[in-house]
């Protein structure tokens, strides 16, 4: 029997994109980080390009597309062809903070991609100055009711991801803290050390160095539950301000429209690359947990960020620098 034309048509249109799943990648492929080479996103990458290279039986080339917050880079991702030659590996700012900052960031993080995977999640630490009267949360939130805008805290800039984390502690403890913004993390731990700002939230790697030689002060951790690698340092939602939860993470995601027989071969890829016991223990000893959920996963998870940040954003009263 013969197919009408339409329908004929339709089943051509439904058979390209499982051809060309089939037969993806057979060149070299871009995996955008945007972030500056030694950035969070660009180490982990890095450390998963060995083994996406074996799997997917390509090249596959890092670019490092740093500037604006990552905005740079996330948007050179947006626009790029959807056929599975760029990728777009990252974490939350560009995709989560910083367009509700941006009004005219250049691409719309919800419509713009295609999810891969969630590949893992880290809590911040909660660090003070050593010389600091507070040694607990509760006392953090004592002093601060007893002396609203007293205590001072670093960031490493407006709409930063460790700036909403303070903002939300802020709200969640009905509290007043002064914001000194920095141009990175470095800075604004620096001066935490130096007695210049009282406390400051950094990821685990930059910070337990410094926790564990006595020049910084740790006072909690920003995960759900503790952490594997610190036992015995309580959560923040446990230790005083019930509910408090904030991460970062590291995601894959592909241009829009990228055929679902493409993603779903970067998803199985990225699993495999990720789900090693030596992968995991490196991550784990950066303060992450390896996640790896579904394409579908993770897109619900990003739109569940999306909200939380931009309430996060509003009550910080926070601008592009």
């Amino acid at each position: 029997m013969r197919l009408p034309p339409a329908a004929f048509g339709l089943a051509l249109l439904w058979c390209v994109p499982l051809a060309f799943g089939q037969s993806y990648p057979d060149r070299p492929i871009r995996m955008i980080v945007a972030v500056p080479p030694g950035g969070t996103a660009d180490v982990v990458g890095r450390m998963a390009q060995p083994a996406l290279v074996r799997i997917l039986g390509q090249q596959v080339v890092m670019d490092n597309r740093g500037g604006a917050g990552g905005m740079m880079g996330a948007e050179t991702a947006a626009k790029a062809a959807p056929d599975g030659y760029t990728l777009f590996f990252c974490a939350p700012g560009p995709l989560t903070i910083l367009p509700h900052l941006q009004k005219n960031a250049g691409y719309d993080p919800r419509k713009d991609f295609a999810p891969v995977g969630l590949v893992a999640i880290g809590p911040f630490l909660l660090v003070s100055h050593p010389g600091e009267s507070y040694k607990t949360i509760k006392e953090l939130i004592a002093m601060a009711r007893a002396a609203p805008g007293k205590i001072k805290y670093a960031s490493a800039g407006n709409g930063s991801s460790n700036h909403l984390a303070a903002e939300s502690l802020k709200s969640m403890a009905g509290i007043n803290l002064t914001h000194v913004p920095y141009r990175g993390a470095p800075q604004g731990m620096t001066d935490v050390m130096g007695g210049h700002v009282g406390l400051t939230f950094s990821s685990i790697p930059p910070a337990l160095p410094h926790v564990k030689s006595g020049r910084m002060h740790l006072l909690g951790i920003s995960s759900p539950k503790r952490s594997n690698l610190l036992p015995d340092v309580p959560t923040i939602n446990e230790a005083g301000i019930p509910g408090y939860e904030w991460s970062t993470w590291l995601g894959m995601l592909a241009p829009a429209k990228t055929p679902p027989p493409i993603i779903e071969k970067l998803h199985v890829a990225l699993v495999k690359a990720f789900n090693t016991p030596e992968m995991k223990s490196q991550l784990e000893i950066m303060g992450y947990d390896v996640i790896l959920n579904t394409p579908g996963e993770f897109s619900a998870f990003i739109a569940t960020e999306w909200n939380r940040n931009a309430i996060a954003v509003r009550l910080s009263g926070a601008k592009v620098d």
